[in-house]
């Protein structure tokens, strides 16, 4: 991707109270900035142990309604973990480790069955139609490898990115999805993945075949997630290195904050996640594409970013977390600026509320990928404009607070969107 370094446009007509916060207090930001980050991370620990416990359930008595238990605690735990990708590009120790519990998109025949429309193994991923659940021996770079038993570290060690081939997310949220919902089968229609809880059910009922391997999947897939979250929540406490890290270098420290919020605003989301996908017309670009429920990926991505700004963040309990900000930061120079930042953002997330809205009450988010529906389109591009928009103000405070020049992730579907279609 490239690196963009905007300028932005002024905004000003009224006025909104803050308290000053003088630049020495910078410590102070980056604390609660850290503390944030850490009470993120630990809601997203205590909800993926509830969709733990939603998984082992399933897999002991497999039944409809456990399958929807599931599929719900697999909803409920995307609310903060969505939050806390803010973290990301400024936060080195962020960003070398999502990989491991948010890759995207994947291929998922290397998983488990697929339709035959999915089609099989390519030049660029000789394992793309594996089905490791289906066979517990296979061939990698010339090696036998046993899977007879699916356990964690056979998912991290040796199927994750295997062959260096990053569409095999063998790991993380997106692969339980998948064996959650199945495949969606529904191109630009309404409609998730239909996955049958029979796929867990013993015996004469097991459809699909392998359904005790299904199982060891899934609980390996989930179990892995809920350790590596709780290695990450644990970088966040005192004296964790990601907040060692983060409180060492005032200067560096705040470029973090900015460096992740205008690379996951412009490259990351308005980019890769939603431009992309709408210039495909192609519902396989979908952050969330197996459970429909990327309308909700895309505004905790948005209220992450607003989060970071304000140096606020209700957690999963409903408690608040909060303190000085890089919005009091900005009062103290440029009250104007600091009016036009906080606008931008309130935009961004209205903009983001629609396409959620829209998706809630009927009009799902692949159908707004659909070529030719100008009111989906519209809805999307919304989004991306408010987040390109917001990106432009990010880098005035860059400037304000006498920053060096951040690299700012780019994407092809805004930087050179002709590269697309090459």
């Amino acid at each position: 991707m490239k690196s963009l370094f905007l300028t932005g446009s002024a905004l000003a007509g009224f006025a909104l109270a803050a308290t000053p916060v003088l630049a020495a207090d910078k410590a102070a930001v980056l604390t609660n900035y850290a503390n944030i980050a850490e009470a993120k991370y630990q809601d997203s620990l205590i909800t993926a142990k509830t969709l733990q416990a939603a998984v082992e359930a399933l897999i002991a008595t497999p039944s409809a309604e456990a399958l929807q238990t599931a599929k719900d605690a697999w909803l409920a735990a995307r609310v903060p973990y969505q939050q806390s990708e803010v973290f990301r590009f400024g936060n080195a120790i962020v960003d070398d480790w999502e990989g491991k519990v948010n890759a995207w998109p994947l291929d998922e025949g290397l998983i488990d069955y697929v339709d035959a429309s999915y089609g099989g193994p390519s030049d660029e991923n000789t394992l793309a139609a594996l089905n490791v659940i289906a066979n517990p021996t296979f061939d990698l770079s010339g090696k036998s490898i046993d899977t007879s038993a699916i356990t964690p570290a056979l998912l991290s060690e040796t199927l994750h990115e295997a062959d260096g081939v990053e569409a095999n997310v063998a790991t993380g949220y997106h692969a339980v999805e998948f064996l959650l919902w199945g495949q969606d089968l529904n191109g630009t229609d309404h409609g998730a993945g239909t996955r049958s809880w029979t796929d867990y059910a013993a015996g004469e009922a097991c459809s699909n075949d392998n359904c005790d391997r299904r199982g060891e999947y899934l609980k390996a897939a989930t179990d892995l997630l809920v350790t590596d979250l709780e290695w990450m929540a644990a970088q966040w406490a005192e004296a964790g290195e990601a907040r060692s890290t983060l409180l060492a270098d005032e200067a560096a420290g705040i470029s973090a904050m900015l460096t992740g919020m205008g690379s996951l605003s412009y490259g990351e989301q308005a980019g890769e996640r939603m431009r992309l996908g709408l210039m495909l017309n192609d519902p396989e670009e979908e952050h969330d594409c197996f459970s429909d429920n990327t309308h909700n990926s895309h505004y905790y991505d948005g209220l992450g970013v607003q989060n970071v700004y304000l140096g606020e963040y209700i957690r999963a309990n409903g408690a608040l977390v909060s303190g000085p900000s890089l919005s009091d930061l900005v009062v103290a120079s440029d009250p104007a600026l600091d009016i036009e930042m906080r606008s931008k953002l309130s935009n961004t997330m209205q903009a983001l509320g629609r396409i959620k809205l829209t998706a809630e009450a009927g009009m799902s988010y692949d159908q707004m990928l659909e070529a030719g529906n100008t009111a989906g389109e519209a809805l999307i591009m919304g989004g991306v404009n408010g987040l390109v928009d917001q990106t432009q103000s990010i880098e005035r405070v860059v400037k304000l607070l006498d920053l060096d020049a951040l690299e700012i992730e780019g994407s092809d579907s805004l930087d050179n969107p002709a590269a697309v279609f090459e």
